[in-house]
């Protein structure tokens, strides 16, 4: 069983059109994007990397470390704070494919 994931950032939506086109390409959170996708994390210790083969997908650590780390950099401490921040910034948008994990 896979982790769930989020919906193709390209893909084409009534409002906006494309996600894509609201972030623009010197946005930091290319760069988040970027930097986690290319660390291996469960060479790096992290012990849920796999998904398990039963009950509900939880959420790929990955995202919630881009998560946290997009609220590190932009003072959003709180896990409620950053779940709100899903559902209204674009950025937080783009960089989760519209996931809206909760606190």
């Amino acid at each position: 069983m896979a982790h769930l994931s989020g919906t193709d950032r390209s893909q084409m939506l009534l409002l906006p059109e494309v996600v894509d086109d609201y972030v623009g390409a010197d946005n930091p959170v290319r760069f988040i994007e970027a930097f986690i996708d290319g660390l291996h994390l469960q060479a790096s210790g992290f012990v849920r990397v796999e998904p398990k083969g039963t009950g509900r997908p939880g959420y790929d650590p990955a995202d919630l470390l881009k998560l946290y780390l997009y609220g590190y950099l932009n003072r959003v401490r709180s896990s409620r704070r950053l779940e709100v921040e899903t559902h209204r910034n674009i950025e937080v948008i783009w960089l989760l494919r519209h996931l809206k994990p909760d606190h």
